[in-house]
């Protein structure tokens, strides 16, 4: 279409010129070409630049050389920023020079911004093209430019290998055949660039990398000085240097996912995505893809929405990249389970390609079994948690239920015997509270020596005969234990001696107050981890339903009403109180013996 352009306007021209002397003498049309597409011109201020006439950036309709060989002027033009009036540039200020169709600024201000206008013509044709010009300023607070105004070159050179690259755009000084100088730059630095001196030699307009490393990455800096109208003149290009994989060794692509033969399970009428994960290594130059095809067929040519294909870079080691394609199939059909599904990876070494087949899933019961395992877990953690609360009541109902009463089992007279230390707290704990509970609200029947024994009898004798006759033994702890030849202490050493060697009755501990472990009898420490230990918790523990009643009736015998346990308890009690005085002597005599030793 561009090619059609100097007929369409001869044509045009011959048009508007017509028959007529005064049209032939008039000024010819000029063609706009509008403004360069290729995007603004940058330059740093202060430094060289130039600008190319476009119009001869399409060759094969404009030549400079045929283009003066056939009469037509090349022209620049400027528009200033907010103008619309184009004024010819004046060629003879010293910071312009015109060398065929460049157009170059030595050096380039901040008022150079602007629209630039180059124009071909003649008497009889005109064509015009706009290219704009932006001039940078410098970066505040650095000692040398590292990304000049100019897009940095990219050059990459294979790790262990060797690369020569020039200064970028070194030619255009040497187009004018100018004396110019070059000065390189590692990071700024001059100084970092002399300390790889071994391996990357500085020749001119050149750098020579002899053994290329991962540390010489980076931007390397050049500076191009020169004279012109009697005034020093440099401008600054980069070249940003990448250290990527040898070019020696295999090059081939190799499929890392899906493995050969796979067999992808899916659902019918669900979503399911095929993965494909290769490694294909850097090659120069070299193009390289990985794709998925449906019967031969790639994702782009199907017709079904259904398959979608997305590729996403999952690493670059060296210029080595990982790729992985992702194939999504929606509403999986069983036509689908039919299809035949490739992954292939190519580049100008080679191929490879994966198959991947689809399998219909059979079906697995997982939220049967999740649901019926959370159920499991809900009801054992809810067992758990109300066994924790409960076990009390829960124990006392066990008991209830398939307990045995044991009036029906032996010939004791009492339920509960009482040890406490006289005169003090504890006794009128245990007259006014305990006692009348256990008796009055719970029905046991319950044994005091203050009250229950006869006067004028030796207490030795009478104590072992209560706890004889006695299922349970309940020790108030106190601090009064530790007398010596206190009835609280001949009572604890005889509840314990007849627990350890008779066995048919229990010590059950009760603390009224707290008190400390090293105010304990030997004897409570020794059988402290034997023997059930229950706090009395002031008023907390008044209500018969709190846990101190609970825990104490857990530990006394089983109560039932039944008419058979009542009767032999009595005929139990009146045979025991004809018996009593023959009962248990050498017992008798052993405990006095031990507490008189005492």
């Amino acid at each position: 279409m561009i090619a059609l352009v100097p007929a369409l306007l001869s044509f045009v021209l011959l048009v508007d010129g017509g028959p007529t002397m005064s049209t032939v003498h008039s000024a010819p049309l000029c063609h706009d070409w509008g403004v360069y597409s290729e995007g603004a011109v940058r330059v740093l201020e202060g430094q060289a630049g130039w600008l190319h006439c476009p119009l001869f950036s399409y060759p094969t309709v404009y030549n400079y050389s045929s283009s003066l060989a056939s009469g037509l002027n090349l022209y620049w033009y400027r528009v200033s920023p907010g103008q619309d009036l184009e004024q010819p540039i004046n060629l003879k200020l010293p910071n312009y020079y015109k060398e065929r169709e460049w157009l170059w600024l030595e050096p380039a201000t901040l008022q150079d911004s602007g629209q630039y206008i180059c124009m071909l013509r003649n008497i009889t044709s005109c064509v015009k093209i706009a290219v704009r010009l932006e001039v940078v300023q410098h970066a505040m607070g650095m000692e040398c430019v590292m990304e000049g105004a100019v897009p940095a070159q990219h050059i990459t050179i294979p790790v262990q290998e060797g690369k020569i690259f020039t200064c970028p755009d070194i030619q255009m000084i040497q187009l004018r055949n100018l004396s110019y100088s070059v000065t390189w730059y590692y990071y700024c630095s001059r100084e970092r660039l002399k300390q790889r001196l071994l391996n990357i030699e500085v020749k001119g307009d050149s750098i020579v990398v002899h053994l290329m490393l991962k540390a010489y990455e980076g931007p390397h800096t050049c500076v191009v000085s020169y004279e012109a109208n009697g005034r020093g003149i440099n401008f600054t290009r980069v070249v940003n240097v990448t250290a990527v994989a040898p070019s020696r060794g295999p090059k081939e692509p190799i499929i890392h996912i899906p493995a050969e033969g796979k067999v992808q399970s899916v659902k019918l009428g669900e979503e399911t995505v095929l993965k494909c994960t290769a490694l294909l290594p850097y090659i120069e130059n070299d193009s390289k893809e990985l794709w998925w095809t449906v019967d031969g067929k790639a994702v782009g040519q199907l017709a079904d929405p259904r398959f979608k294909a997305s590729s996403r870079i999952i690493n670059n080691e060296d210029g080595d990249e990982t790729q992985e394609v992702e194939l999504r199939i929606q509403d999986v059909t069983k036509e689908d389970l039919h299809r035949t599904y490739n992954c292939s990876a190519r580049n100008s070494r080679g191929n490879a390609t994966r198959k991947v087949l689809l399998r219909e899933e059979e079906y697995q019961p997982y939220i049967e079994l999740g649901c019926g395992l959370g159920a499991i877990v809900v009801i054992m953690i809810s067992m758990f948690v109300i066994y924790h609360i409960f076990w009390l009541e829960i124990l006392l109902f066990y008991r209830a239920s398939f307990g045995t009463d044991e009036r029906s089992t032996d010939d004791k007279e009492y339920d509960v015997y009482i040890s406490y230390a006289r005169n003090g707290e504890e006794e009128e704990f245990v007259l006014s509270t305990l006692r009348r509970v256990l008796e009055n609200e719970l029905g046991y029947s319950v044994c005091i020596f203050d009250r229950d024994s006869l006067p004028g009898g030796i207490i030795t004798d009478e104590t072992l005969n209560f706890l004889n006759r006695s299922r349970r033994l309940i020790v108030v702890v106190s601090p009064q234990h530790e007398l010596q030849g206190t009835q609280a202490l001949l009572e604890l050493r005889a509840g314990l001696d007849t627990m350890v060697w008779g066995g048919s009755l229990r010590v059950i501990l009760v603390q009224y107050k707290p008190i400390s472990r090293g105010s304990w009898v030997k004897e409570l420490r020794r059988a402290r981890v034997v023997l059930a230990f229950i706090r009395w918790e002031g008023d907390k523990s008044l209500a018969i339903s709190s846990r101190f009643w609970k825990r104490l009736q857990v530990e006394l015998p089983l109560r039932r009403a039944d008419s058979l346990s009542e009767k032999y308890s009595n005929t139990a009690r009146l045979i025991k109180s004809c018996d009593m005085e023959d009962s248990g002597v050498t017992a008798k005599n052993k405990m006095v013996e031990s507490f008189i030793k005492a």
